[in-house]
């Protein structure tokens, strides 16, 4: 049941991480090894809500036309995420939740844009759809500017100690996402794409 008079109250930090954490949904179900058509079309749908309606639930988090349509992009995110899988980006993210308790949405918040930066080459169709999804001809500076709108931008800002980034990269590196990316990843560079936004 979705219900978005149900999130009016909800912070507007939680409204952001939890709407970049759909974002990334879409994102990874577009190159994800189980993806299909079905998938594809969940991931698009869901994007371009969620792109377009999150600034506005940021300027404003009682506006119930952002909200509604903001949670049919999380809703459309779903059903790609339920349709193929998670990648990197999430395997990056869970390992952050794990070791530090940051909240999931604001970890993927931060992960999102490096895995799409690393995925680029080998999955360059995937992050042109999500361009064109998110009303753009750069997927990863898009998500980097919704980030940031939120207030998510670097992991040092969430507590990270920079001494701990090798370590955290090897958990990230045996996750179920991490071995699901189109784009295989050590444990280096997982820890140099931490770096990048450390």
């Amino acid at each position: 049941l979705y219900d978005p008079e149900l999130t009016l109250g909800l912070p507007r930090d939680a409204s952001a991480g939890t709407a970049m954490n759909a974002l990334a949904h879409c994102a990874e179900a577009l190159y994800h090894p189980a993806r299909s058509e079905r998938s594809d079309r969940h991931a698009v749908c869901g994007a371009t809500p969620i792109a377009y309606a999150l600034p506005l639930v940021l300027a404003d988090v009682r506006d119930l036309y952002a909200r509604t349509r903001l949670l049919e992009g999380a809703m459309r995110a779903a059903m790609a995420l339920g349709d193929s899988g998670l990648c990197l980006g999430h395997a990056m993210a869970q390992a952050l939740g794990g070791r530090y308790g940051i909240a999931h949405g604001a970890a993927n918040a931060v992960c999102l844009a490096p895995a799409l930066r690393f995925n680029a080459e080998a999955a360059p169709q995937a992050l042109a759809m999500l361009a064109d999804a998110l009303g753009t001809d750069d997927a990863v500076a898009k998500v980097e500017e919704l980030a940031r709108l939120g207030g998510f931008e670097r992991l040092r800002d969430l507590g990270v100690p920079e001494d701990e980034l090798d370590e955290l990269a090897a958990a990230a590196a045996v996750r179920g996402g991490a071995k699901a990316n189109p784009r295989s990843a050590t444990p280096t560079e997982i820890a140099e794409l931490y770096r990048s936004v450390w």
